[in-house]
């Protein structure tokens, strides 16, 4: 980069909104699992769309690349400057409107998803986006990634929970696609093309996301099960007998719950006895009779079935939400412990039970030794299958010795059940390179092509998801 150029951005975005300290960049160069280490000449922090606009029409101009980002917390280092301009929307945090009688919200892209969630609580409405990172994770990144979290099955992925987008295009235009409808044929769904484009067509710097009157009651239970088999069956009688108002329906197995409570302070078993998988079930109603009578209703056809060797519905709210601690720090209490050799993968929902065992066979034939911990959303099919080395191991030089080749074993099982190798993390650098040869040469033209379109410099990203 010129200092010509480097000047210019200062100029358009003023005294807050560049930063060149080597200690203000750090944190934003790293990714969350600290896997990828990146380097920027500069970081701009835009306070306005506008500014926006200005900073990448003068690196369009001058053919500068530009890595745009969120709150940092990818796990497929989709977000990690590699020389490229880093383009954090940290600022741009505002509620723009609610609009209750619409059941919408709009917000900027750098707002926090909890954020999100307060100001739709605030209008007695529920944004029902929620993973693990929604202290930090932002709406833009979400987009972007086209973010799934523990409310798909009810709610859907963000690509269902968006109405409308506006975004900065690669040649410095603004296209402002806020709008509020539910009905709209009027040509392409263009706010479709950004998300889950992790940055590769533009910048988004707006949305207008769907809000939902908020559940009047809840019911949350946890269940033990023998095997993923009898958990898929414990979803469907789950739905039946809720008439389809399962919220969640998480898979946690016995060894990921032990690691939680020997990583993460304050969480308990919710069971006396261990089991070797156990079911997080949410159903949400819209009235408060019948929520805990449906949910033991659900379990008692289960238990008749011996779908469910045992279970505990939550009391109340405390320890509901201790329920869902499990769950939600299974990722946190992994990090803790050390590295592993991470997919994200799916099938289709009836398919999960053989997406394991392939999954699982595969892999010891690789490493026999290894450690799996392997969790996930079984109400939409996905699994994190996640590969640990042997006990006492060095988890770096295992990764360094069978990390492609245990992805490529993992993987092979997705391809023989054609599923998916990134259900909801994107695929960044991680999976770049792997794309071509898990979509037709078809698809593949598809995605250049509409990339070319829009990004004819290759400015974008350029170096994530998509292979000249």
């Amino acid at each position: 980069m010129t200092p010509e150029i480097r000047d210019a951005l200062k100029s358009a975005l003023g005294p807050k909104g560049w930063t060149e300290d080597p200690s203000e960049i750090a944190p934003y160069i790293e990714d969350w699992r600290g896997r990828y280490q990146g380097e920027t000449p500069i970081m701009l922090t835009p306070g306005s769309t506008d500014e926006v606009a200005a900073a990448v029409k003068i690196c369009a101009e001058s053919g500068v690349a530009i890595t745009p980002q969120g709150g940092n917390t990818g796990l497929v280092g989709g977000s990690t400057p590699k020389g490229e301009v880093l383009l954090s929307l940290r600022r741009m945090n505002a509620i723009r409107e609610t609009d209750p009688l619409n059941d919408a919200i709009t917000v900027e892209a750098g707002c926090v998803l909890t954020a999100v969630q307060d100001a739709a609580e605030e209008a007695d409405r529920l944004f029902p986006l929620s993973l693990g990172a929604e202290g930090t994770a932002t709406i833009g990144g979400l987009i972007s990634t086209n973010a799934g979290g523990v409310a798909v099955l009810r709610y859907g992925m963000m690509r269902d929970l968006v109405l409308g987008i506006e975004a900065v295009l690669p040649d410095g235009r603004i296209w402002n696609g806020l709008r509020a409808l539910r009905k709209d044929n009027t040509g392409y769904d263009l706010k479709q093309l950004f998300i889950g484009a992790e940055g590769t067509l533009g910048v988004v710097t707006a949305a207008t996301l769907k809000v939902y009157p908020r559940p009047a009651a809840r019911a949350v239970a946890f269940a033990g099960v023998g095997s993923i088999g009898d958990a898929v069956k414990l979803l469907g009688m789950a739905k039946k007998a809720s008439g389809g108002a399962v919220t969640g329906f998480e898979l946690v197995p016995r060894n990921g719950v032990e690691l939680v409570l020997q990583k993460i302070d304050g969480t308990r078993d919710p069971l006396s006895e261990p089991h070797p998988w156990y079911c997080l079930v949410e159903m949400s109603f819209g009235r408060k009779e019948g929520a805990e009578e449906t949910m033991e209703a659900a379990l008692a056809e289960a238990f008749e079935a011996s779908v469910v060797q045992d279970a505990a519905i939550a009391k109340n709210e405390t320890e509901a939400q201790d329920f869902w601690r499990i769950r939600e720090t299974l990722p946190e209490a992994e990090k803790v412990e050390g590295g592993s050799i991470k997919h994200d993968i799916s099938s289709a929902v009836s398919l999960m039970p053989e997406l394991y065992e392939r999954a699982a066979e595969k892999v010891r034939a690789v490493t026999p030794d290894a450690r799996l911990i392997v969790f996930g959303h079984v109400g939409d099919g996905n699994l994190h299958f996640n590969v640990r080395p042997p006990e006492g191991e060095d988890d770096k030089a295992f990764f360094e010795e069978y990390g492609e080749t245990v992805r490529a074993a993992v993987h092979e099982a997705v391809g023989e059940l054609n599923g998916s190798i990134s259900a909801e993390h994107g695929i960044g650098v991680m999976k770049r390179d792997e794309l071509p040869a898990r979509k037709s040469p078809v698809e593949m033209d598809m995605l250049r092509a509409v990339k070319r379109s829009l990004d004819p410099k290759n400015i974008m990203n350029p170096r994530v998801m998509l292979t000249d």
